[in-house]
């Protein structure tokens, strides 16, 4: 198992922050996360406050778990990394309703939510655990940025087109009538699925490079 993991890792650390963003992207590619992705994704500010709290909590965790991953006894590995992912979350959720009360309110549970997400507890098992910080916060890097940058885009994506604004401001003409339906969860999925779509089909178009007819 560690030599299968091992094997797949990048060799480099621009491929390891590279590999997050776009070819393992936690959302495009891994499917993780879907919850937060389809609830919290109906404007902009939502989901980058949503983005932004889980690649913080999957840096810090990282960065810890990285750190203590030779004393971590086996026998409770992953009851570890959930209290470690617990503690950051706890600190997450209170810095943001501190800082901003009405995102948090809008985001409701899905702030707690994030100790139960399975990119970040995926992430402490098959790398941070296994690797030094150095390499672990790199891939914590990617595959947050990763998750940030497409939560983002079906934010905008879905706030643009169901209510004509972008971060609360309009920015569509007057006369734009809005698709109440990418502001409810079918938008969500229709949105999803075109990003999915469009992420698949860039990505084949480098294969498709030096191939014979």
């Amino acid at each position: 198992m560690a030599e299968s993991l091992q094997a797949v890792v990048p060799a480099t650390g621009a491929e390891q922050f590279q590999a997050g963003l776009w070819r393992q992207n936690p959302i495009l590619v891994q499917a993780l996360g879907m919850c937060p992705v389809l609830a919290v994704s109906n404007t902009a500010v939502n989901a980058l406050t949503m983005g932004l709290a889980t690649a913080s909590v999957l840096l810090a965790s990282a960065l810890v778990i990285s750190s203590l991953r030779r004393i971590i006894p086996a026998q409770v590995r992953l009851a570890s990394f959930v209290l470690v992912i617990a503690t950051f979350v706890t600190v997450t959720d209170m810095l943001i309703e501190a800082i901003a009360i009405d995102v948090h309110r809008a985001l409701g549970a899905f702030i707690p939510l994030i100790v139960a997400n399975c990119l970040i507890l995926g992430r402490m098992e098959a790398h941070a655990s296994r690797r030094p910080p150095t390499a672990a916060a790199l891939d914590a890097l990617g595959m947050g940025g990763g998750f940030v940058l497409c939560l983002l885009t079906l934010g905008s994506v879905r706030e643009l087109l169901g209510n004509g604004s972008l971060f609360g401001i309009a920015v569509m003409p007057a006369g734009f009538e809005p698709w109440v339906v990418m502001l409810l969860p079918g938008g969500g999925f229709f949105a999803l699925a075109g990003l999915v779509l469009a992420g698949r089909w860039l990505s084949r178009t480098p294969a498709r490079q030096g191939v014979g007819p």
